[in-house]
């Protein structure tokens, strides 16, 4: 298999713009700060393994702020549409045969063997999934052999119903899941992490 790529979400790191539903819970700096923190903890650690890692970026204009950013290397565009348009660009915006494995700014607990496992699955299948354990997911990964069509149409996003949908959109495909972490999304995930 060829070297893959692996892709950060993320949100440009400005105060009060990121973690809007943790700061209802914690307050807007703790917020703040913990999405710094764990997003560029996440990124470092992460950009050691044997794929190449680029983040991708909202607001679109953000992408030319690299003094913000963890990483000297590419930053990609989210561009306009919902979640699942973005994270389809994400995944699919590669050559054929270029493995993708896309995760979110906020799993505290991913390390190099969990993206390393997500990739391996990848070799005999056409995608991975790490679930969460509120019923979605935290990584999302295309092997991209062949075109997948439409993942992520109709899925109800911040359910306990995304990871159950997005895979109905991928039926005749092989699908595996790898561990289950969990992404801190409000006050209750944020206390479990602590």
């Amino acid at each position: 298999m060829k070297k893959g790529v692996l892709i950060v979400m993320a949100r440009a790191p400005r105060f009060g713009a990121v973690k809007t539903r943790l700061a209802r819970d914690i307050g807007r700096m703790k917020a703040w700060q913990f999405y710094r923190g764990t997003f560029t903890n996440t990124v470092r650690r992460l950009r050691t393994g044997p794929w190449k890692t680029g983040i991708q970026v909202t607001p679109d204009r953000e992408a030319t702020a690299r003094r913000q950013w963890p990483l000297s290397g590419y930053l990609l565009k989210q561009g306009r549409g919902d979640i699942g348009t973005r994270m389809e660009r994400g995944l699919t915006n590669f050559p054929r045969g270029i493995p993708v494995v896309l995760i979110g700014s906020d799993i505290p607990e991913v390390s190099v063997d969990h993206i390393n496992k997500a990739f391996r699955a990848l070799g005999h299948a056409d995608a991975v999934f790490g679930p969460a354990n509120d019923g979605g997911y935290w990584l999302v990964g295309f092997a991209n052999r062949r075109p997948i069509r439409q993942p992520f149409q109709n899925v109800r996003w911040s359910t306990q119903h995304a990871l159950k949908d997005t895979r109905a959109n991928l039926q005749g495909l092989r699908v595996t899941l790898v561990d289950e972490l969990s992404d801190v999304d409000d006050g209750e995930s944020y206390a479990r992490q602590r």
